[in-house]
């Protein structure tokens, strides 16, 4: 496993996709899917630099694991910012006309739809968040 500890900074998220990829590459992970799993973290990254430690700052805990046996990529953030189970979301209305649906949560749809597993927990008070994906 590889970990990666940084500033939950906007300005820090090329290195976060970096640290990700290289464990993809190195996985020899399909570039569909590669792309799939690199907006999936950005939306996850992104979401704790705003809205984890409004108005102070903090730093996110970045792991990669890939599993031998099952050829997935499992991705776990960790923040100990304020307690947010992005799996309980409500899921928005796409079928709803733009005009009429709510601001918000689309992001979090999205990596629910395109990842085999998102896993919450909140523990010790970390939030901890997982995406696995299946990279074939």
């Amino acid at each position: 496993m590889a970990e990666l500890n940084i500033k939950a900074e906007l300005g820090k998220l090329d290195e976060v996709i970096d640290f990700v990829n290289a464990g993809l590459e190195a996985n020899d992970c399909p570039m569909k899917i590669r792309i799939q799993i690199d907006v999936a973290v950005e939306e996850m990254f992104v979401n704790i630099c705003h809205y984890a430690y409004t108005p102070d700052k903090g730093s996110a805990l970045i792991s990669f694991e890939f599993d031998e046996q099952a050829r997935n990529a499992v991705i776990t953030f960790n923040d100990t910012g304020v307690p947010f189970d992005p799996t309980a979301s409500p899921d928005p209305d796409i079928n709803a006309p733009a005009s009429e649906r709510q601001i918000g949560g689309l992001g979090i749809y999205m990596v629910k739809k395109s990842m085999d597993k998102m896993l919450y927990r909140y523990e010790n008070g970390h939030n901890i968040l997982t995406i696995v994906k299946a990279i074939g």
